[in-house]
């Protein structure tokens, strides 16, 4: 079992509980005052000419709005400025309009040894996908993320585990370097910004203050939002009621607190996008019985990546870590192998020992 390819879902909630300080602990890098690793990033960036931006594998809204809105703020003081990310092949269809400059190529495109290079949203560097051995090729890399397990892989690391999005660590960085903001770019940012926070559910004031911001500079927030969030094709329907039909809820599993979860086949996705799939666990996760939401998604023949949600009371990451994945403490995935019922099989086992009482 590997890295989920879909951990950043745009439904991903931050993690409340996320603490203030600096410090490094069991490995990770915890964020605190980043004034001096945004300088030194803003530094770096404002004498660039050329610039690799990365977003992680199955980009979502906030990987590639804050790739966008950096790279077109770069692209307008005259660098050379590329955005990739290494799987899919295409780009989602709703993320295309944000795209206002061009600035989005594939992955084949990208130089073997970048000048400098910016991964965005990726908590470790096999998120980058196939793009992964550009982090060893390039002349620097600047990390920007919101990940707690973020292991700090670049020469400059900017990880505020407190941000609610990447996106919100771009725009301090686009304050660092003055830049005014105007429509396009704060466009990408609030991209980022609702679908992370949920439509803002998950946001602190001073985060409803960050999109006012946006909206002033001329986002029109309905226009954003409804084709992320709220839009999909007739087929869509068709979909979730088969496989909202085949849900199974288990009301004794993970320590008690319920465990519901749904299967979505190759033949259940046929002729759909990705992000209608993605999106499946939104509706999964709204059972009132289920402390934990679990949505399989097969990628191929016997191949699943699977997206873990919880309400409050257990920490999916760590479950989700257990069987080789990572993610958000209410919103994580894996990857896995075999047939549905395997897959479950371990879930289920590793629910438990996250949830099972701890021994004093």
């Amino acid at each position: 079992m590997h890295n989920d390819p879909s951990l950043n879902d745009p439904s991903a909630p931050h993690d409340p509980s996320a603490s203030d300080g600096v410090r490094v602990s069991d490995g990770l890098r915890v964020s605190g005052d980043l004034s001096a690793d945004l300088a030194e990033a803003a530094r770096i960036l404002s004498t660039a000419t050329d610039v690799t931006l990365l977003a992680h594998v199955n980009p979502d809204a906030d990987a590639l709005g804050s790739a966008l809105a950096l790279g077109l703020v770069l692209h307008r003081r005259g660098a050379v400025v590329r955005v990739s990310f290494g799987a899919p092949a295409e780009v989602p269809e709703t993320l295309r309009d944000l795209d206002v400059a061009g600035l989005l190529v594939p992955a084949s495109a990208v130089p073997a040894a970048p000048p400098v290079l910016v991964a965005l949203d990726t908590g470790s560097v096999g998120r980058l996908g196939p793009l992964a051995d550009r982090v060893s090729t390039a002349g620097v890399v600047v990390v920007l993320d919101h990940h707690v397990s973020n292991p700090g892989f670049g020469h400059v690391n900017v990880v505020d585990d407190r941000a609610e999005a990447t996106a919100l660590v771009v725009l301090r960085l686009l304050d660092v370097l003055g830049v005014e903001l105007d429509e396009p770019v704060a466009r990408c940012v609030y991209a980022g910004l609702v679908t992370d926070t949920r439509s803002f559910r998950h946001a602190s004031a001073t985060t409803h203050e960050v999109a006012a911001r946006l909206l002033a500079a001329g986002v029109d927030a309905e226009a954003v939002a409804r084709p992320l969030m709220d839009s999909h094709p007739f087929g869509y329907l068709g979909m979730l009621a088969k496989v909202l039909g085949r849900a199974r809820l288990e009301r004794d599993a993970a320590g008690g607190l319920g465990f519901v979860h749904a299967v979505v086949t190759l033949e259940d996705a046929a002729g759909l996008r990705p992000e209608e799939v993605e999106s499946v666990v939104d509706l999964v996760r709204t059972t009132a019985e289920a402390e934990v939401a679990a949505v399989l998604k097969e990628l191929r023949p016997s191949s699943w990546s699977v997206s873990l949600r919880a309400v409050s009371a257990v920490d999916v990451r760590e479950v989700a870590q257990l069987l080789g994945g990572g993610g958000h403490r209410l919103a994580a995935g894996f990857t896995a192998s075999g047939e549905a019922d395997e897959v479950l099989a371990s879930l289920r086992a590793a629910l438990e020992t996250v949830t099972a009482p701890s021994e004093r």
